[in-house]
């Protein structure tokens, strides 16, 4: 196991934010289905994307990375193998946007994972899929295998699970010979990511129709091949973003890379910052974040109420935020956050309270009262790479050191982030203890 020992050590300065994973999934994915041949730039093989790098390879799609450059290259001539075994590793996306698509070319697929994603719920598809001629064969979660080739026609499902359900189902349904509806029978969460799918889609030469109650989808649809270049990552901005409000001399940072035109639901976060107390501005593709009144009390940060139902991945880097915030902070519309990686609610309550701060866990939230400063201790990563690089920005205003178990699990999405951190000045020191 390793630990990452943080300490109140941070100048500022430029750091470049790494390829957006949601962005990543849904390009691999569309450039599979292409069957052509795809040159992908700016592309950053987190453990999540390099399981669904691996899973398109399982169908029979040919990749080759060029770590120097970052460029990935697919050659999807060959799509197609019947008899797939796919390891999703942790992923909880690469799972959920592959099952369709598996479904939708026919093939028989057993599906594997890690960590908590086995038990990550699947019954969404379990009820849907075999109604559309899809044999589903699981235990509750992982290993799946699924057989038969999925069928067009009406498909009924609740938006406020998870949107990776319903970009799955994007993913696949343009696939088949005849056209299909997605209806939502309860309102959608995570929109932005939804948004994202149908971006990204169109992008490849594939429409979708919104409707009043979902979308319709024509089928016998072609993905076109093409190139690209995969955007920053608005979610991984956020601990920066963090790093900036909680910094005791104001030292400022510059976040490269960002689209402020990203439809990355994520992107909401500025504004939230913003609210607590942050100043920011744009410069191009650069945002600047700096806090004018960090040597005040609470650092001139105040707590106010969140609804996280369309940022959940946002949760840990402004809980951190509020838990050093003047007043009341509360997060709610958050309980999906229970299904992560880890309880993500109870892990960030759990964190926050061992170092000092004042949080509550509540079914779909956390209420947080704030403390001016942290006083330092041990922390229990619980395998989450988001409850890893958040304490990071607790640190800035702990009095100790802050230690964190399961440093590594920021390979998960962030392999770079500890270098970045410490290129800003910050204090990251790994202790690998077997």
């Amino acid at each position: 196991m390793a630990q990452v020992m943080y300490q109140n050590e941070f100048t500022g300065g430029c750091v470049r934010i790494p390829p957006s994973k949601s962005v990543a999934h849904r390009h691999v994915l569309c450039a599979a289905l292409s069957r052509g041949t795809c040159v992908l730039s700016h592309v950053d093989l987190s453990e999540d994307i390099k399981a669904t790098v691996a899973a398109v390879n399982a169908l029979g799609v040919q990749t080759r990375f060029d770590e120097e450059t970052g460029v990935l290259t697919l050659d999807a001539s060959a799509l197609g193998r019947q008899n797939a075994v796919i390891d999703c590793g942790e992923s909880g996306s690469t799972l959920r946007f592959l099952i369709p698509i598996a479904a939708a070319l026919g093939a028989s697929a057993r599906f594997l994972g890690r960590g908590r994603l086995p038990q990550r719920p699947l019954g969404i598809y379990g009820e849907l899929l075999p109604a559309h001629g899809v044999e589903f064969r699981s235990q509750g979660g992982l290993p799946l295998e699924i057989s038969g080739r999925l069928k067009w026609g009406v498909y009924r499902l609740p938006g406020d699970v998870s949107s990776q359900f319903i970009t799955g189902l994007l993913l696949a349904l343009p696939l088949l010979e005849g056209d299909s509806e997605i209806v939502l029978t309860s309102h959608l969460e995570s929109k932005g990511y939804v948004d994202l799918t149908i971006a990204t889609l169109r992008d490849y030469g594939v429409e979708i129709q919104e409707t009043p109650h979902g979308w319709k989808v024509p089928g016998g649809q072609r993905f076109v091949p093409r190139d690209c270049q995969v955007e920053g990552d608005w979610s991984q901005a956020a601990f920066f973003l963090c790093m900036a409000a909680l910094s005791p001399t104001g030292a400022p940072v510059e976040i490269q890379g960002l689209r402020p035109d990203s439809l990355q639901g994520d992107k909401a976060c500025v504004e939230l910052f913003r609210k607590f107390g942050l100043r920011v501005s744009w410069h191009g593709e650069s945002l600047s974040a700096w806090n004018p009144q960090a040597a005040e009390p609470f650092g001139g940060l105040q707590g106010f109420t969140i609804d996280a139902s369309q940022i959940p991945d946002m949760v840990p880097a402004l809980s951190v935020c509020a838990a050093l915030s003047r007043g009341e902070t509360r997060i709610v519309n958050a309980q999906r956050l229970r299904l992560k990686e880890s309880d993500r609610l109870a892990a960030m309550a759990e964190a926050l309270n061992a170092v000092g701060a004042r949080v509550e866990s509540s079914p779909d939230g956390l209420v947080i009262q704030g403390v001016p400063w942290l006083r330092g201790g041990l922390v229990q990563g619980k395998n989450d790479h988001r409850v890893v690089m958040a304490m990071a920005a607790a640190a800035l205003r702990a009095r100790e050191p802050l230690m964190v178990t399961d440093a590594h699990s920021i390979r998960k999405s962030y392999p770079g982030f500890f270098q970045d951190f410490t290129a800003l000045g910050g204090s990251a020191h790994v202790l690998d203890l077997g």
